[in-house]
């Protein structure tokens, strides 16, 4: 009966993915179906847009010709229309001194014969007739202006969509992501001369395979990528994946999309716990700042009863790192007397994992570590055998040390800006970083036994963290090399129980 029930519920669960896998498809087609009736009307629309202005330069060029053409006709009609004047003019002059020459052989004086000879001879020697040229200065031939678009026309025959260039294919095993980065490297499955650039999408998922269409982020664009590969920096890693997809373009047209790809993102990502923080610390998710006023009129009405009225569970958000299960707090409520402290909401129960802290530059006193869960409501980070923190005391001079169970190792170091914690649950590594320059300020090695929390302590300042981030490349290398040495903390190594 167990085994039919159990060889059930496997069918039950197998049918159930199944289910989910069919219905993302069909949301897939639904969104493509609409996708396809989108982008035909984009292009029909831009289409369009390209014949119109071919016509507009068309009808250009005719209204430039035909003021040509006009141009040149009025040109010439004026240069024959000066010579037809010219020429009336010269006849009709010409035909008066006929008809006057013609009267003049009637004359039969000869002494007015003569002077009307001389007159005539005058005229003629004068006569514009003699003088205007018989040819046209220009004549009647437009040919010049004539146009041939058997060329062009040809051209337009032949005109056709431009080619779309084929999908890019991204390989994952060339793919790298490290140190808060993600180079997505990509080739053409053939040599394509006409591409001008290339579009790059991503968005950050918490489902492993294939995109999903619901339930999802937008795709975050980056354009005009000029080579085949591309490096995305400074990223936080608050999911567990991204997904990648890109695009060639031409002068004209962009095609299809890659197939999409999901990189895993792995990195922790947890808040501070403002339940269980000091009343003194004003707690954000990643910042915590210290308040003198916080705690006044209320430490003696809740001293007492800090467990009455209060679940002293986590932020519903954020559990476990392997199970997820909700954080133990024993018997501590809040932290209190001068224990200014405050833990992170997500326990660590396996792997390596890194974080980064920054303190207000007038910080007089700061502890970055990590404790068990049971850690007292009293009790100071680095003071007892479950705690282990680096300390910075500003007050007066500047102290700089490694504390665990209440003993402490001065660190000859500077300080840094920025401290990189570093955490190998099962190797039994803790180790503090200049998040800069990347150089080892202490480990602490040992064997943890229970659940960690990141803590931290804070009095007059503020502590902004940083989290989401991989393990650097350059923390991973010095880690090797520090595993090969013998140990940097043996003074305060403890094998707690």
């Amino acid at each position: 009966m167990d085994a039919q029930k159990e060889a059930l519920q496997r069918i039950i669960s197998t049918l159930a993915n199944k289910n989910d896998e069919i219905q993302n498809f069909i949301d897939t087609l639904n969104h493509t179906l609409k996708g396809v009736q989108a982008n035909s009307s984009n292009v029909i629309a831009e289409l369009d847009e390209e014949f119109d202005g071919l016509y507009s330069i068309l009808d250009e060029m005719k209204e430039s010709m035909t003021s040509s053409i006009k141009q040149e006709q009025a040109h010439k009609s004026q240069e024959l229309q000066n010579q037809l004047s010219q020429c009336n003019n010269a006849l009709e002059n010409s035909e008066e001194l006929l008809e006057f020459a013609a009267r003049s052989l009637d004359i039969k004086d000869p002494e007015e014969f003569s002077k009307a000879a001389r007159q005539i001879k005058d005229r003629v020697t004068m006569a514009s007739a003699f003088r205007i040229s018989l040819k046209p200065k220009v004549s009647d031939n437009m040919t010049h202006l004539m146009v041939d678009f058997s060329q062009e026309r040809q051209m337009l025959q032949a005109l056709k969509f431009l080619p779309v260039p084929k999908a890019p294919e991204i390989d994952p095993v060339e793919c790298l992501v490290a140190d808060n980065a993600v180079t997505i490297i990509w080739r053409m499955p053939e040599a394509d001369n006409k591409i001008d650039h290339y579009v790059l999408e991503y968005r950050k998922t918490n489902f492993d395979g294939l995109p999903r269409v619901k339930d999802e982020t937008c795709w975050e664009l980056i354009d005009y990528i000029k080579g085949t590969e591309y490096t995305l920096s400074g990223l936080k890693f608050d999911s567990k994946y991204m997904n990648f997809r890109v695009r060639a373009c031409n002068k004209a047209v962009a095609g299809e999309y890659s197939d999409p790809v999901t990189l895993e993102t792995k990195a922790l990502v947890f808040n501070l716990d403002n339940t269980s923080s000091h009343l003194n610390l004003k707690v954000e998710d990643s910042y915590v700042e210290w308040d003198p006023m916080g705690g006044k009129g209320q430490e003696n009405k809740i001293k007492g009863k800090e467990n009455k009225g209060r679940s002293g569970t986590p932020s519903p958000k954020r559990t476990s790192v392997s199970s997820r299960s909700p954080l133990i707090r024993g018997s501590r409520d809040r932290f209190t007397g001068e224990s200014y402290t405050v833990l992170g909401d997500t326990a660590i129960e396996s792997g390596q994992h890194y974080w980064e802290v920054r303190a207000q530059k007038d910080c007089k006193s700061y502890s970055v570590g990590m404790a068990y869960k049971n850690l007292g409501k009293f009790d100071q980070l680095g003071k007892t055998n479950t705690s282990w923190c680096i300390h910075v005391n500003n007050w007066l001079q500047t102290t700089f040390a490694a504390k665990h169970n209440n003993k402490a190792k001065a660190l000859d170091v500077t300080v840094p800006d920025r401290i990189g914690v570093y955490c190998d649950f099962d190797g039994g590594q803790l180790s503090f970083y200049n998040a800069n320059s990347k150089q080892l300020l202490y480990t602490f090695k040992t064997k943890f036994t229970q659940p960690l929390l990141p803590g931290f302590m804070v009095w007059c300042g503020g502590l902004a963290l940083s989290t989401g981030l991989q393990v650097p490349s350059a923390v991973k290398m010095l880690q090797k090399s520090e595993n090969g040495l013998s140990g940097s903390a043996s003074s305060l190594t403890n094998v707690t129980q």
